[in-house]
């Protein structure tokens, strides 16, 4: 039976490593010069965020091409009826196929994340250490001896996927439910368009609702300053300051001298935007400007304080593995459903 399903496989599983020595090859070549970095080039940042694309991509392609059809395939061409009366009942037919394609899934969207993180490493360190000034600009200051744009910090939730050992629960949820949607759609495209959608919503849904809160978010308030405000809309008025660096900004209120939550600052904190830059001044010197300075004085001594709370960068390992073991019950979930299903469920 374990011949039989790597005979079936193959092909996708070739795909696979084709696509894997092909990423390999290109990080080899690349990664080894950013252990000495000094600059980021375009060129670094365009593969890193690339790379952290496809480990995104992949989970989501395993549930629709390797998922989908494992079951529905064989119900549309009416093989399950031949596959069945074998001698191999069909819930260790199942339970073989899900062995090897799921840890073909796994091993591939592992590998592929291992790679990118490693290759990423160095990038990751700069951006753990950026620290976001010049507010108006909004600049990124890189540690001393690095030059380049901002990059995102491996602990924000457009990033954190694409790291680490949590492909590895996104494949075998994908998977599986992939799998699950098939047998219960019948259909082999119905199956892959339900699963895509419904991995893309869980992938959405659990940055923004879930992860927050699989560990305690630290908390502290700051005062405001022209040094670490991060962005001011003078029209409401409204800001925001800058975290921790690398941290992952969970909420960014304003408090008044009460401690309340302020969703607008009075209107006389307009003072506190820097007016355009003139010809010959740089824009740094314009927070040294004596209204801008006394604006921001005048809200220090009214009360006013930046709370915030956020994930910071050291609880990225923390993360990871639980919501890796979170993917990784929600597959043994669906394994067991599909397990029931196509025992009792099923022609």
């Amino acid at each position: 039976m374990i011949w039989l399903t790597w005979r079936q496989f193959r092909s996708h599983a070739l795909i696979a490593v084709a696509l894997l020595v092909a990423v390999a090859v290109t990080l080899a070549v690349t990664g080894p010069p950013l252990r000495h970095l000094s600059r980021v080039a375009p060129t670094d940042e365009t593969l890193f965020y690339a790379g952290a694309t496809l480990v995104h991509l992949l989970p989501a392609l395993i549930g629709a091409f390797w998922g989908a059809p494992l079951i529905a395939r064989e119900l549309e061409t009416g093989t399950h009826r031949l596959a069945w009366n074998q001698g191999v009942t069909r819930t260790r037919w199942l339970a073989v196929k899900l062995a090897v394609v799921g840890s073909a899934a796994v091993a591939a969207s592992g590998l592929l994340s291992l790679a990118v993180t490693w290759w990423a490493g160095p990038l990751d360190t700069v951006a753990g250490t950026a620290v976001p000034t010049t507010w108006w600009a909004d600049v990124t200051v890189l540690p001393v001896g690095v030059e380049g744009p901002g990059l995102l910090p491996r602990v924000d939730p457009r990033l954190f996927g694409a790291r680490g050992v949590a492909p590895i629960g996104y494949a075998a949820f994908a998977f599986m439910l992939g799998v699950a949607a098939g047998a219960v759609i019948r259909r082999t495209v119905p199956a892959m368009a339900v699963t895509l959608a419904v991995f893309a919503l869980v992938q959405l849904a659990v940055p923004l609702a879930v992860r927050p809160h699989l560990l305690p978010a630290e908390r502290r308030t700051a005062p405001i300053t022209a040094t670490n405000v991060r962005s001011f809309d003078p029209t409401v008025p409204r800001l925001t300051v800058a975290g921790p660096p690398g941290a992952w900004l969970l909420a960014n209120d304003t408090l008044d001298a009460r401690g309340r939550t302020v969703t607008a600052l009075p209107a006389w904190t307009r003072e506190c935007s820097p007016p355009p830059p003139t010809s010959g001044q740089p824009a740094p010197s314009r927070i040294g400007l004596p209204a801008v300075q006394a604006c921001f004085a005048k809200l220090t001594d009214l009360g006013y304080r930046q709370r915030f709370a956020y994930h910071p960068l050291g609880s990225f390992w923390p993360l990871q593995w639980v919501e890796t073991a979170l993917f990784l019950a929600l597959s043994a979930l669906l394994a067991g459903f599909c397990l029931w299903w196509t025992r009792h469920r099923l022609p």
